[in-house]
């Protein structure tokens, strides 16, 4: 009996033991997350939304898009975070007052070529509206005197995180040449994010510009990094 008692009281310690490491490297994950989103429990994110190109509506928003929202507003109620949805016309806080995930290229999100033109300066898009055939146009980005052009076998979507003149929360950009870009943008993020916490930390401001291969028939499953560009991508080009 006082064997057993021994064995029941070595087990409930182990138990323990294996639950409190386990909920350790959870809160240790959770807290990292936070960090890298600069997200706290209980506060208001912003999510940005690109209008949809083809509809006559204002306030319509593409399927894509609305996929790589739906990961966004994941991410942030993972942070225990709440996520408020606007669209990049309307007027916003201004930079740092809030966490901020803006999605999509200036064409189609004003408040896209805002980040642009004010913080993300070495970025260029080549169209400053989507056609409505985008097979029938170019769709390109330049940054550091290399063109990103769309083909029908790959795409490239711009990812980056930076900070307004004041500091606060940091702003996320997913900018995508298509929604389907901008949708692959936004699962890299959700399924990478420590991988980018690990190399930039909580504090770092980066952008990086991401390929995705043969997205018709793969959809966003090859999306990499292409090109690491922090180093220009914040500088106007020459």
């Amino acid at each position: 009996m006082g064997d057993l008692l021994i064995n029941l009281l070595a087990s409930i310690i182990a138990g323990t033991a294996v639950w409190l490491a386990q909920f350790a490297i959870r809160r240790r994950r959770l807290n990292r997350e936070r960090a890298f989103f600069g997200l706290t429990a209980g506060a208001t994110s912003l999510l940005v939304a690109s209008r949809h190109a083809s509809s006559p509506r204002e306030h319509s928003i593409h399927r894509g898009d609305v996929a790589a929202l739906v990961e966004l507003a994941t991410i942030v109620r993972e942070c225990g975070a709440r996520a408020d949805l606007v669209g990049g016309g309307q007027p916003v806080r201004e930079l740092g007052r809030v966490a901020e995930f803006c999605v999509g290229g200036p064409g189609a999100n004003p408040r896209a070529a805002t980040h642009l033109r004010a913080v993300l300066r070495g970025v260029t898009y080549t169209v400053s509206e989507w056609p409505t055939h985008g097979d029938d146009a170019k769709l390109a980005f330049a940054v550091g005197g290399h063109e990103y052009v769309r083909t029908p076998e790959t795409e490239y979507a711009v990812l980056a995180r930076f900070w307004g003149p004041t500091g606060g929360r940091p702003a996320l950009y997913l900018g995508g040449l298509t929604a389907g870009g901008n949708l692959a943008t936004a699962r890299y993020l959700a399924n990478h994010h420590r991988e980018l916490f690990r190399r930039f930390g909580a504090d770092r401001p980066f952008c990086l510009v991401l390929r995705i291969q043969e997205p018709a028939a793969y959809g966003t499953d090859f999306t990499e990094i292409v090109a690491d560009v922090t180093d220009v991508a914040f500088t106007p080009q020459e």
